[in-house]
């Protein structure tokens, strides 16, 4: 092992302690009964402990290529977290995704459940959760008295997200999971306990943000240039041109409908329109499962036989990474994600659906594209195969890298490839994905144009409102214009996006620059370049951002 990776070795050990959450999240095991210190001197900690290790990595020269990699991915990253803690947004930044709140919440779903100890972890974390919300609340009252705060209705979107997570008819989470645990003698006192206490909390803190926060939130939802320049690098890993890029969206939003056009024909006859082929889908039964408890075996069967079905072909997947397990998330605000593995797979790579209450019936042609997404060949083979990688990377890359832009870049770009490979030739399931590319070229353009505050431009391919400046109203007709998908899960993206900046364009944005890379492997390697050589090469580098990515590459 040469010195690098001593130096990451080391920084896992000093972050676990300071991330108890995040430790449970990459399956590090000693601090399932703790929760992250979220005042403002947890915050300072933190960066402390990214200060001393990037000047050790300045002072420390790589061995190997491996190892030069690895360096310039932990400069590249620890570099930007020490930059947000510094501008104040990584402490103040609280919007419907993602929070110090939302982080304290969510650790509950990836906790070991079975046996005494498990069970007596949950109870400790339950118990240690108020107290844990009120340094939060500290750490927000700092950052709004030093004028860094989110805008007013963000506050008030999280304040109503904290009233349906404890709603009895509603989520209820945490007396849902001590229901589920079903718990008798001291510890299912302490569970029921705990449950009544971090609900209370939860309560408290709502009434907190609307009272007490969002009357300092901003006015206004857009984050402007500066801010967005640093979120848009730090959800990269690269820095790319933002009028360029907006100015790309809608040439891409283009090419993906008239290439959806095109599918529509094959679906519903010459001449129909998207809606005309997406209402022939929709009507079709074959197509739509219904209850969210059978859609939810309808993704492991296809996550299942999508890897037996990849592997030995287009990617060598490791034993390990040939299991994946699809839930139902214990929230309800419509969100789709993938968590790791542990670092030992006693957990295993899991596909969650938070289903929005009231939604009963599933279109399947919608969301097979969803499943390659964060299933195989995306998040699932991209991160878990990581988790694998220890003789070739370090233990900061394998469970702690994490990139918006490359891994949610790699999985959009995963979707397109399932299509070039033969695996969307149903034209239902081709239109799903289109659709789906189009919902993220979409948002590239709102993103940027809302929280920069652009002009539309007067001759975009649409002819929507010419020359106006985009605001969130704007951005909510354009999205719906574009976008196929119910109001309630397009106003929570809406929300996304404006609390949130930098963030939603990562996926198009990173797809393209993955793309980019693709075709740069092919100039510089000519009639030697083999597609799965290329995935394999590129996956064994783990997480890290586009540009040391494209250094990365082009040193192979």
């Amino acid at each position: 092992m040469g010195r690098i990776d001593d130096l990451a070795d080391r920084y896992v050990a000093d972050w676990a302690p300071l991330n108890p959450t995040g430790a449970t999240y990459v399956g590090i095991t000693g601090y399932d009964n703790l929760l992250d210190d979220l005042t403002p001197q947890g915050y300072e900690a933190r960066a402390e402990l990214a200060r001393r290790t990037l000047a050790d990595l300045d002072v420390t020269e790589p061995a190997t290529e491996p190892e030069r990699a690895a360096k310039e991915a932990m400069q590249e990253r620890l570099g930007l977290e020490l930059a947000r803690h510094d501008s104040g947004d990584a402490a103040s930044e609280v919007n419907v995704v993602s929070s110090g709140l939302h982080e304290l919440r969510s650790v509950f779903d990836l906790m070991p459940t079975e046996g005494t100890e498990a069970q007596a972890n949950i109870a400790a974390r339950l118990n240690r959760f108020a107290a844990a919300l009120e340094g939060y609340k500290t750490t927000l009252r700092t950052t709004a008295a030093a004028g860094k705060v989110s805008s007013q209705a963000q506050l008030v979107e999280v304040a109503k997200q904290c009233d349906v997570w404890i709603d009895p008819d509603g989520d209820n989470v945490f007396h849902a999971l001590v229901e589920r645990l079903d718990a008798d003698g001291t510890i299912g006192a302490e569970l029921r306990r705990g449950a009544a206490a971090a609900t209370a909390a939860i309560a408290e803190f709502g009434q907190f943000l609307r009272t007490e926060m969002a009357p300092q939130g901003r006015e206004k939802q857009a984050a402007g240039r500066e801010r967005y320049e640093l979120a848009s690098q730090y959800f990269l890993g690269a820095k790319v041109d933002l009028d360029e890029t907006y100015a790309w969206g809608f040439e891409e939003l283009a090419r993906l409908e008239a290439d959806m056009r095109t599918v529509s024909a094959r679906i519903a006859g010459p001449g129909a329109t998207i809606d005309e082929a997406v209402a022939a889908l929709d009507a079709d039964p074959a197509r739509t499962v219904a209850g969210k408890e059978a859609f939810r075996d309808w993704m492991q069967e296809l996550a299942d036989r999508t890897v037996d079905q990849l592997h030995g072909t287009h990617f060598d997947i490791p034993e390990q990474v040939r299991r994946i397990e699809c839930h139902l998330a214990p929230t309800s605000d419509g969100l789709i994600y993938y968590t790791g593995p542990s670092e030992d797979f006693s957990r295993p790579g899991r596909m969650w659906w938070a289903v929005p209450q009231g939604i009963t019936d599933f279109s399947t042609w919608r969301e097979v594209t969803t499943v390659f997404h964060e299933g195989v060949p995306g998040h699932h083979l991209q991160i878990a195969q990581t988790v694998v990688r220890a003789d070739l990377l370090n233990r900061w890359q394998r469970l702690l890298c994490w990139v918006s832009g490359h891994g949610e870049g790699w999985a959009l770009y995963a979707e397109r490839l399932m299509d070039e490979l033969g695996y969307l030739d149903d034209p239902g399931e081709q239109l799903g994905m289109l659709d789906g590319q189009a919902m993220r070229a979409a948002r590239v353009i709102v993103d940027i144009g809302m929280h920069l505050e652009l002009r539309i431009p007067k001759d975009n391919q649409f002819g929507f409102h010419p020359g106006e400046r985009w605001t969130p109203e704007l951005g909510w007709e354009f999205m719906r214009a574009h976008c196929r998908v119910p109001d309630e899960n397009l106003r929570f993206e809406l929300n996304r996006y404006l609390g949130w900046p930098g963030q939603a364009p990562s996926y198009k944005v990173g797809e393209r620059i993955w793309l980019q890379a693709r075709e740069d492997a092919k100039v510089r390697k000519g009639a030697d370049f083999d597609l799965k050589e290329f995935h394999q090469q590129a996956l064994d580098l783990g997480a890290l951002g586009l540009d040391p990515l494209r250094r990365a590459l082009a040193r192979l």
